[in-house]
């Protein structure tokens, strides 16, 4: 009993080691991310297709309410083929300047941004397992003042959690 106890105070053993915050892993400054990730989203439903989706605004949690993937009617094909059973959803938004933006989501879901019937291809993207807070995000140079299709896809779950942020 007493060695237990020895060998669990020791520097570098395995029950003497605090887990480490996954979150904390990214190599990008994510500060402003978390922060935002903090806050109580804002619940609204995911179009079926662009016209009609709803428009996000910058720095600010949304939950997105999915639908089946067989129920969406994407622009343009997403950039990964999801499984038959995944969510998938359609929102729009737009930036006044043009920039790095960043999409980060709660989950593993494949985001394509759209924009005059052609995919915006990410600049680079980081996720982190074990972090919702958030997993996954993904940058883009964003035009100022042109419409931009946000198309999720290949979601395990009914819901995401999303903000779209300018990179520091």
């Amino acid at each position: 009993m007493m060695i237990a106890g020895l060998l669990a105070a020791l520097p570098g053993s395995a029950a003497g080691k605090t887990p480490a915050d996954p979150c904390a892993s990214f190599s990008w400054n994510v500060s402003h991310e978390r922060a935002v990730f903090g806050e109580l989203p804002q619940r609204i439903n995911a179009g079926s297709s662009a016209e009609g989706a709803p428009a996000l605004t910058a720095r600010h949690l949304y939950e997105l309410a999915l639908l089946p993937q067989s129920q969406v009617r994407f622009a343009i094909a997403p950039g990964k083929s999801p499984s038959a059973e995944s969510h998938a959803g359609i929102a729009t938004f737009r930036v006044s300047s043009a920039g790095v933006y960043r999409i980060a989501l709660d989950q593993p879901v494949w985001v394509d941004v759209v924009t005059n019937g052609a995919a915006i291809r990410s600049r680079d993207f980081q996720g982190r397992a074990g972090c919702n807070a958030p997993h996954k995000i993904v940058e883009f140079v964003f035009p100022a003042d042109t419409p931009l299709t946000l198309q999720f896809s290949g979601a395990g779950g009914s819901t995401v959690r999303v903000a779209v942020l300018q990179a520091p």
